[in-house]
């Protein structure tokens, strides 16, 4: 996607806010993952939940950049595309900077989730930016653009192994059908009554396994075993891409008790994409909430910690619940949103600290690093 290239300078002390939302993603992972929606295509299952990537940004000194990042414990500033070597720490950040010939701003930076949650926060932390930064610059992109450009930063220009899935669920919003063609993504929104969607969050549990993991390890295998046609890997991507569709018709239908044993077969397959997708401690927490009556479930994301999604008829949720905290594991509350990512203005005046009126003492190299906390 072609993308301007310079942008007007905005001159007053205006801050801009963004927040973009966090998955959950029911089937159809790891067939977004390229080479294989290009050879086969891919389809997902997925929704948005209350739990966001923030950004805020105002304006700073002396052309510079200046980035508080809470879940890094990072207080950085640096000079505009002067390559300074932050240690991997602000990587997706910088590679956003550039694409916006971005100089004098301070962003404040955090997520409700860590990176390898399982609920697509890298992710939605680069459409967060690009709200924000669209919106600093005065430019109207439309969901796709935004979702494209982030899928471009991530996987071009930082090489970031991983699917396509994420850009488009924090952009877009809502409950989504999204498939993955060699031609282009496309996102069907499904239209489904208050009711209905009450009733399937009565029946989920979020469950957050007490670790988190490195994504692009498991599915940098997961690429490989594609790239060598594995027979079992093959087979069980296209059955995971039947087993979409078949969720997507039990949902719209309201057959929730077919959409909750359909998660069981998912993950199944899900299972045999990579080795490290599930292990000793997310098996025995499966087990453990089948045994306590939940129906089906899967873990979220590439998989190996994070968050594992439980499916029980109401009647047994509670006995589900309790059995999940007895093991150590940690419920999450959450509810659906549908708005996707989205930005305002505001001039409020409580940031701290101030903006500074004379620039900041920088090294030679325009580099402070002020605070590195982790």
């Amino acid at each position: 996607m072609k993308f301007i290239e310079s942008f007007p300078i905005k001159t007053d002390y205006t801050v801009v806010r963004s927040r973009s939302p966090l998955r959950i993603s029911f089937c159809g992972g790891g067939t977004d993952v390229p080479p294989y929606p290009e050879q086969f295509g891919g389809c997902v299952l997925s929704c948005t939940i209350d739990k966001y990537a923030y950004v805020s940004i105002r304006p700073y000194v002396n052309r510079q950049i200046h980035v508080i990042s809470e879940d890094q414990g990072l207080d950085v500033h640096f000079a505009p595309n002067g390559g300074e070597n932050l240690e991997g720490r602000l990587d997706i950040a910088q590679a956003i900077f550039r694409r916006f010939s971005t100089s004098g701003l301070e962003f404040h930076i955090t997520a409700d989730a860590p990176p390898g949650s399982g609920l697509g926060s890298s992710s939605s932390m680069i459409v967060a930016l690009i709200e924000a930064l669209s919106r600093e610059n005065g430019i109207t992109l439309s969901k796709y653009q935004k979702a494209e450009l982030a899928f471009q930063i991530e996987r071009n220009d930082l090489g970031i192994v991983g699917g396509m899935q994420d850009q488009y669920a924090a952009a877009f919003g809502g409950f989504n059908f999204i498939e993955f063609e060699k031609n282009g993504v496309y996102v069907t929104p499904l239209r489904c009554s208050t009711e209905l969607l009450s009733e399937l969050h009565y029946h989920l549990l979020l469950v957050y396994t007490g670790n988190t993991r490195l994504s692009s390890n498991i599915l940098a295998e997961q690429t490989a075993n594609v790239l060598h046609q594995r027979e079992k890997v093959m087979d069980s991507l296209a059955g995971m891409k039947e087993l979409t569709h078949s969720l997507k018709r039990a949902f719209l239908k309201g057959r929730l008790l077919d959409f909750g044993q359909f998660l069981d077969e998912a993950w199944t397959l899900k299972r045999n994409l990579a080795s490290a997708i599930s292990n000793a401690h997310i098996e025995e927490l499966y087990d453990t909430a089948k045994s306590a009556g939940a129906i089906g479930g899967k873990i979220l994301g590439a998989g190996g910690g994070g968050h594992l999604l439980l499916f029980a008829p109401f009647n047994r949720r509670a006995k589900v619940r309790q059995a999940m905290e007895a093991a150590g594991a940690r419920i999450v509350d959450f509810q659906f949103e549908d708005q996707g990512a989205t930005s305002w203005l505001t001039t409020e005046e409580t940031w701290a600290p101030a903006i500074p009126t004379s620039p900041p003492q920088l090294s030679g190299t325009e580099r402070t690093l002020v605070q590195a906390r982790s």
